[in-house]
């Protein structure tokens, strides 16, 4: 009897055990960013919240909807920053794509509005002289914009165009670019209005030495890393590097080099994936697929080696003096013919129509007409706008993936949706430069792709759970967004 009740026991405790193993196998997943169990469900935190004011200047105002307190926001940064121009477009783009956040814990809605402030923005002069022997001043910045999550990281731009609203913009979004990386790096941006393809070598490096003797100050080693930007390549980095090393006695962090140049062409390679992760939620690949590039800097160029890789056909370049465009596609050679070109300061395309019997310079007149199956951006800032995106949904473009710093405009952005077209962006497709320094040395093809794929797919499932299935530039920014706030809540009012 003893050893009947001994077995029956046994018996009892195994389908209790294949009970709980299958309730918990039939519970609902929770979400990696929000914790949740299932798509639908709501943030179970206090809706105090919502009774409390966002604002208090002339009154209290409160907000009754997450679409109330996106208005109240960007109201607020036209109220104080109206003369930035891309400054209110990068507020007013994100806090849309962040109301349903709102809606579900307005708490959020607080912390964007400390968001909305960076921590530190620097300006400063900077003096070099010229090879004719003229003093020349430019404007330097630093903008420290959040580290919450970690050190300060981000890259430095160098252009006419740079001016501190730019400068301020690029900041915000970088936030969110780092965030949803999930590596634990701040957010930092900063520049010169300093244009380097117009000057001699020698006056380039008097630049760099002038400018990194001011901002040495404020970067180093596990403080804030500048990374390569627009008009910042291996050449200016080298120079920095080399003034920063002259000032300061720590110069290392883990035995890697403070500003690391490694491996520069990994953000094309990672632009490169983010367009096939993006194809292959269609069920197609970058085998064949005839692709507009344009720009022709280190990115551009990287981004035509991996395309090449892939069996894909890039087809133009362009920078100021125009574009070039192959019809029968831009091979291996014809890639290293047009690097070697670029290679040289201020070198223009115009210089491989003497090398190539194929290619068409500034044919058609607008680059946009070019037939294709991709575009890829690397060009100037705005330099895609709606009727950019009219003239490429026309030609049979079925996606516009952003390689450089803000090149889709925000009506661009509503046309891309409007026409079907898939749209990467750039919070999205330039984390390859994240993943570089969070991997240093151990970096492989292998880990990036991973990597690639780890960050693709996290987006895809927050713009998912919050109704925006498709939508990568929402859901980039909510997960970032989530990250960076839920440390910002952790670390209290400051």
């Amino acid at each position: 009897c003893a050893a009947y009740r001994a077995i029956a026991a046994r018996h009892v405790q195994q389908q209790q055990a294949a009970i709980v193993t299958r309730l918990m196998s039939s519970t609902p997943k929770k979400h990696l960013v929000t914790h949740e169990e299932g798509v639908h469900q709501t943030m179970k935190l206090p809706t105090a919240w919502r009774n409390k004011p966002l604002f208090r200047r002339q009154g209290d105002v409160r907000f009754k909807s997450g679409m109330e307190a996106s208005k109240l926001l960007i109201a607020e940064a036209h109220r104080r920053d109206s003369h930035e121009a891309e400054y209110i477009d990068s507020i007013a783009s994100t806090m849309e794509c962040l109301s349903p956040l709102f809606d579900r814990n307005p708490r959020y809605a607080f912390v964007a509005k400390q968001l909305m402030e960076p921590e530190r923005f620097i300006q400063f002069r900077v003096a070099w002289m010229d090879d004719v022997g003229v003093v020349r001043l430019n404007r330097g910045f630093r903008i420290q914009y959040s580290s919450s999550l970690g050190p300060y990281q981000g890259p430095l731009h160098l252009g006419s165009h740079v001016n501190g609203g730019l400068i301020k913009a690029l900041g915000f979004d970088n936030v969110f670019s780092n965030g949803l990386t999930g590596y634990d790096v701040g957010s930092s941006v900063g520049g010169s209005d300093f244009n380097p393809f117009d000057k001699s070598e020698a006056e380039v490096q008097r630049f760099c030495q002038s400018y990194m003797t001011e901002l040495a100050k404020y970067v180093g080693p596990d403080i804030d890393d500048p990374t390569m930007g627009m008009g910042v390549a291996e050449k200016e980095m080298g120079y920095l590097f080399g003034q920063y090393k002259r000032i300061n006695a720590k110069f290392t962090s883990g035995n890697v080099p403070f500003m690391n140049k490694k491996s520069s062409e990994v953000p094309g390679k990672a632009v490169v994936l983010f367009a096939k992760e993006m194809l292959k939620d269609i069920n197609q690949s970058l085998m064949g697929k005839r692709c507009l590039i344009v720009g022709s800097g280190k990115t551009a160029r990287a981004i035509a080696a991996k395309l090449l890789e892939y069996g894909a056909i890039p087809l133009t370049f362009s920078d100021e003096s125009g574009h070039v465009y192959e019809p029968s596609g831009i091979d291996a050679s014809k890639l290293r013919t047009i690097s070697n070109i670029k290679t040289d300061r201020g070198a223009t395309l115009g210089r491989y129509v003497i090398s190539s019997t194929t290619a068409k310079f500034n044919e058609p007149s607008n680059i946009f007409d070019v037939p294709c199956d991709l575009c890829f951006s690397c060009g100037p800032i705005k330099s895609i706008n709606a009727d950019a995106v009219t003239q490429l949904a026309d030609n049979g473009c079925m996606g516009v993936i952003e390689a450089g710093h803000k090149n889709v405009t925000l009506d661009a952005r509503h046309a891309l949706k409007s026409r079907g077209v898939m749209y990467a962006p750039h919070i999205v497709t330039l984390t390859g430069v994240n993943i570089v320094h969070a991997h240093k040395h151990d970096l492989t093809d292998a880990t990036l792709e991973s990597e690639v794929h780890r960050i693709y797919n996290d987006v895809k499932s927050a713009a998912t759970e919050f109704n925006a299935r498709g939508d990568l530039f929402a859901g980039g920014s909510m997960v970032g967004f989530l990250r960076v706030a839920d440390a910002m809540l952790a670390h209290g009012a400051i």
